[in-house]
């Protein structure tokens, strides 16, 4: 019970983090500069453009429905998490937009620069929302629905993203310019692609195939050199017919060059297949008894 709360403890305080990350970006280049989110938070923009609702309240209020939902899938620990974070960010949200209306902060608007304003848009949304997801919290809306879809069908966080929150981005050219609308799609692709980054973190793997006529002289130097373990797979080749053993190995991104040239170093000839992984279990790696993220 206690090692439970500590490992809760310990992802508080990033959720808390991410959530004031994507509520900075959405006060400071999103609303300025009219442009457009996705999902929940999109249909909240789009309240605050029409009705001048504050997003701190109609995010929260639209979010109520899908905490039913998401209770049956994410279980008790997870819904905690994403309650959190959604009143993490209605919080955030609400402090940010006081320090704009008491001066203390200037959002960036521009009116000839909307591809710098986009960027800057995804990169701070993105990063906030990466945070959030990768220390197992959501912050409501289609976060919920996302977090679903990834842990039953193993579907991007990042793709879904992209793909739902054009839909919604689509119904809003209604208010907004189909200029707004387009550059908006850019930053929520920029976004996308910052949250899987994120969410691979530092598990993120490359899977080495190598074919090569000195497969355990390479098998050895890499256990040697890498303390990585090898796989010798037993094979034919297609044309020779003449039987052949392959290495497979996994490692870190940061390791693959260092692998890659070790293999060189031994066979020059060797025929290299480099695969990515998006997790890893096992030993060297993520343990299994540690909490999904």
């Amino acid at each position: 019970m206690n090692r439970w709360i500590l490992r809760l403890g310990n992802q508080l305080l990033p959720i808390m983090v991410g959530t004031a990350i994507y509520s900075f970006g959405l006060h400071y280049f999103i609303l300025p500069n009219e442009l457009m989110e996705g999902g929940v938070t999109g249909i909240s923009i789009l309240l605050n453009y029409i009705l001048g609702i504050p997003l701190s309240v109609s995010t929260l209020a639209l979010n109520i429905p899908l905490f039913i939902i998401g209770w049956r899938v994410l279980g008790k620990r997870g819904m905690f998490l994403t309650v959190f974070g959604t009143l993490s960010l209605s919080f955030f949200l609400y402090i940010i937009e006081l320090l704009i209306n008491m001066g203390w902060i200037r959002p960036f608007v521009t009116e000839d620069d909307y591809f710098l304003a986009t960027l800057y848009a995804g990169l701070t949304l993105g990063t906030g929302l990466g945070i959030v997801f990768r220390f197992g919290g959501t912050t409501g809306g289609v976060d919920i629905l996302a977090r679903i879809a990834n842990k039953t069908r193993g579907w991007s966080i990042g793709k879904f993203f992209l793909i739902f929150d054009a839909l919604v981005i689509g119904l809003s050219v209604w208010y907004i310019s189909m200029e707004r609308a387009l550059y908006t799609l850019v930053a929520v692709f920029v976004a996308a692609k910052i949250i899987d980054l994120i969410q691979q973190g530092e598990y993120a793997a490359r899977a080495f195939t190598v074919i090569t006529e000195h497969p355990q002289t390479i098998a050895d130097a890499i256990m040697k050199e890498m303390d990585r373990g090898v796989t010798l797979i037993s094979a034919r080749g297609g044309f020779t017919g003449q039987p052949k053993e392959m290495l497979y190995c996994v490692v870190y991104r940061h390791e693959t060059r260092r692998l890659e040239r070790l293999v060189r170093r031994v066979d020059p000839k060797a025929f290299i297949i480099v695969s990515e992984v998006q997790d890893v279990l096992g030993e060297g790696f993520k343990s299994d008894a540690e909490p999904a993220h």
